[in-house]
């Protein structure tokens, strides 16, 4: 697959994020897929598809953990954009039994029990959502984190044996805020209380200056690197 995605993002070296969407809804059509999880960058991209590509499906993940504030965006985005977000949820048996088994915040004890905890909230329920899709649409930028800095636009996701296109790959934070503020696009207000990187409310925690922008990420754990596990299977 390399080579197929080596020409892909030679195609697209010059591309903008709507060229590149449109450019994959007509080699597959009805076969790409969106998920967000409404941070700042899924929202700009939301905008996008609803301007160039209203006929791609967009989804989220709900692990059970998120906060209020992550649902209420959902609604409030729907309305704006005319569109319906799916969601996705975990097997609760999956979960059941791993909550009896190492209690309800596993994720505290260890960094194996944080990545089953994300596997089976996360991983799990997100190959139900890309299955029989031939693209995953990701908000993915290289600026969010030193384990992302080598991204590219177009790769293959081994775990999940798809193509994942990041339209945004390249964009700075400044050009992604420049963006909602011009286009008024909604998003999360965690946002303007610290909150650059949101996942679920008990593993995210407010940023102090200075701080990487993924600090708020898995804070008790230590290392540059925190990932769940959705993207970092690239090749």
């Amino acid at each position: 697959m390399k080579e197929i995605t080596d020409q892909y993002n030679k195609d697209l070296s010059d591309a903008g994020p709507a060229e590149a969407v449109e450019y994959f809804e007509a080699l597959f059509p009805g076969k790409c897929i969106f998920s967000t999880s409404l941070g700042a960058e899924d929202q700009v991209l939301t905008g996008i598809l609803a301007k160039t590509a209203p006929g791609i499906r967009i989804f989220t993940l709900d692990t059970g953990r998120l906060f209020q504030e992550t649902y209420d965006l959902i609604g409030i985005t729907e309305q704006k954009y005319k569109t319906k977000i799916e969601v996705f949820f975990p097997d609760h048996v999956m979960v059941e039994k791993m909550v009896r088994s190492k209690g309800i915040n596993l994720f505290y004890d260890s960094v194996e029990n944080r990545k089953e905890c994300c596997h089976i909230r996360k991983i799990e329920p997100l190959g139900h959502a890309l299955k029989g899709m031939k693209v995953w649409i990701t908000g993915l930028r290289k600026e969010q984190s030193s384990g992302r800095a080598s991204a590219e636009m177009v790769s293959w996701d081994e775990t999940q044996s798809i193509i994942k296109l990041n339209p945004l790959i390249n964009m700075t934070g400044e050009e992604i805020w420049s963006v909602i503020r011009s286009e008024k696009i909604p998003y999360n207000s965690l946002h303007d209380k610290g909150f650059p990187s949101i996942g679920c409310l008990p593993c995210t925690r407010a940023i102090m200056p200075g701080e990487d922008f993924r600090a708020g990420r898995w804070w008790w754990e230590s290392g540059s690197v925190k990932e769940c596990g959705l993207h970092n299977n690239e090749k």
